[in-house]
């Protein structure tokens, strides 16, 4: 299948960036932000830039969007259960279907309400994008890893990296998808939170000896704990492959719980230290520098320092 129209669920950094590659290479109209009623009376006038140039692709309200040939899902985990209902409006019976959301969790809710059938397991990795007030920019577009859950059906894989080729997207098709979900969230785990927390930098929570680095390697080390109990084997070189990875962004840049703190927004911090602590419990591994985050997290979020 041909994929010609492609809608986004998210208008965030990461749909942003994707969704601006999308339509500069296939062309005005390909791409369409996807909002329910509510969202899109809040943000359908928003003036927002890429790059400091206007984002020119449409965004649309659930009732007058039609059918896509893919779905990206692209939405903070915070808001699924509201996406799952704006996706009705356009997953039709042979639509694509990609999460980008962060965590291992999302895909599942997804093939829950529309089927393994179409859906994919994926992350995206390696951009730096920032997303303060209505300016989202990005020096480095990373990538995305992806590949067929046990369900998917064949073609869903191909036509899905046809269009990232098309699209300039760079991609890497994984034939262990699972352990690259786990590698994503034990970066996450451990990157998000530190900079959340300490209201940090890539380059800050890479400064040697500093504390930050020392919570940022220690979550991810809890993180990888945790994957060895759940029958997954990161190893201690994907972790120092996960930290070199962060050496390669914009020393300036942060992640997206740092964004949400600057702009006064719940984060993620369920679908991390949430998730961590809580299959950490049921493995009996203890997990101090996430319980100590989970919780620092709370505090902020609550308070009107952000």
């Amino acid at each position: 299948m041909h994929i010609e129209k492609v809608a986004i669920i998210g208008k965030g950094a990461v749909g942003l960036l994707y969704g601006s590659m999308i339509e500069s290479a296939l062309g005005a109209g390909t791409v369409e932000f996807v909002m329910d009623g509510e969202r899109y009376a809040r943000h359908a006038d928003d003036a927002v830039t890429i790059n400091g140039e206007p984002c020119g692709i449409a965004t649309v309200p659930a009732s007058r969007a039609q059918l896509a040939d893919a779905v990206i899902v692209t939405i903070k985990t915070t808001g699924l259960a509201a996406a799952l209902d704006t996706m009705e409006a356009v997953v039709g019976p042979q639509t694509r279907i990609a999460s980008l959301c962060n965590g291992i969790r999302s895909e599942r809710a997804i093939a829950e309400r529309f089927g393994w059938g179409r859906t994919v397991l994926s992350v995206a990795q390696g951009m730096d994008a920032v997303f303060i007030g209505d300016a989202m920019t990005y020096t480095h577009s990373g990538e995305i890893r992806f590949g067929a859950a046990e369900g998917t059906e064949a073609g869903v894989v191909d036509d899905l990296a046809d269009l990232y080729a098309r699209a300039g997207i760079s991609h890497t098709v994984e034939t262990d998808i699972v352990r690259r979900l786990w590698t994503k969230l034990m970066l996450n785990v451990g990157l998000n939170q530190t900079c959340m927390v300490y209201g940090g930098t890539y380059g800050s929570v890479l400064e040697p000896g500093g504390e930050q680095l020392r919570c940022f390697v220690a979550a991810m080390r809890e993180a990888r704990a945790v994957a060895e109990a759940e029958s997954v084997g990161l190893t201690e070189a994907d972790l120092s492959a996960m930290v070199d990875l962060v050496r390669g962004l914009d020393p300036a840049g942060m992640p997206s719980m740092a964004q949400d703190r600057v702009n006064g927004k719940l984060t993620e911090v369920e679908e991390f230290a949430g998730t961590i602590r809580e299959l950490g419990r049921a493995h009996g591994i203890i997990t101090p520098t996430n319980d100590w985050l989970y919780q620092r997290v709370r505090v902020i979020e609550g308070s009107d320092s952000r």
